[in-house]
């Protein structure tokens, strides 16, 4: 069979990852962490979307546009593995797949427009910033539940960090940020209890690590037990919350 198949986007993630690392693995995992999902023309129609206002949860299907091109790879090594043992890619979520397609389950929280532009509000993403999406779908919890599903390598959810703790110029910092980012305290407290390092470096001699939320360079270290998060880089003009593209 050689079929080739086109898909164009309908649409477009801002999200408040700006950069892949702290990406929760999952989507849920972080309630804070919220998207705008820009619709593009000609799918920008009301009518289109009519009734999705109703359903709490969308299913996205999008793309893995940091993925490189051409770069998939037969099997993977998922983190809740240890990031050392290789798996089958169809086993897992990596985005190293044949065709870099993936879905993401998320929380809706408003459709509108603003200037025009078709809107929909999302939270508990998962997605990294300007994620082309290619479709939305309603969550449908009598079908999409599924009580008895086993989970494999992946059947609990991840342990949450125990602690985490501020020093006070951080925590100035973030005080003057939630007025920018409202949720930003959450947004980090629930990216940092993922522990977004590779799973290898558990216990690593490496204590030291960074992310970008909204832009803004968090630094924090790791000492046995708890996370001490000692620099937050605010912005003198901190950029505002994206709509749309």
């Amino acid at each position: 069979m050689n079929d080739t198949f086109v898909f164009n986007p309908i649409g477009m993630v801002r999200s408040c990852f700006s950069e892949k690392f702290g990406i929760p693995r999952q989507p849920r995992l972080a309630p804070a962490a919220r998207a705008t999902m820009e619709i593009f023309p000609p799918y920008d129609q009301d009518e289109a979307f009519g009734g999705l206002e109703a359903f709490s949860h969308l299913w996205l299907v999008f793309v893995f546009h940091g993925i490189p091109k051409g770069c998939w790879r037969p099997t993977v090594r998922p983190p809740r593995l240890g990031g050392n043992r290789r798996t089958g890619v169809f086993a897992t979520r990596s985005g190293f797949r044949p065709n870099p397609i993936g879905m993401s389950a998320v929380v809706l929280e408003e459709i509108h427009r603003h200037q025009g532009r078709l809107l929909l509000e999302l939270s508990g993403i998962d997605l990294l910033d300007r994620t082309p999406v290619l479709d939305v779908k309603p969550y449908l919890p009598y079908s999409d539940i599924i009580p008895e599903a086993t989970g494999g390598f992946a059947a609990a959810p991840p342990r949450p960090w125990p602690s985490i703790e501020y020093t006070d110029r951080a925590r100035q910092a973030c005080a003057l940020l939630e007025s920018t980012y409202p949720g930003f305290v959450d947004l980090l407290n629930q990216v940092l209890g993922a522990d977004p390092r590779p799973a290898y470096m558990d216990g690593h001699a490496r204590t030291e690590f960074g992310v970008r939320l909204h832009g803004v360079n968090v630094r924090w270290t790791h000492r046995q037990d708890t996370i001490v998060v000692h620099t937050i880089e605010v912005p003198a003009d901190p950029p505002a919350l994206p709509e749309g593209v």
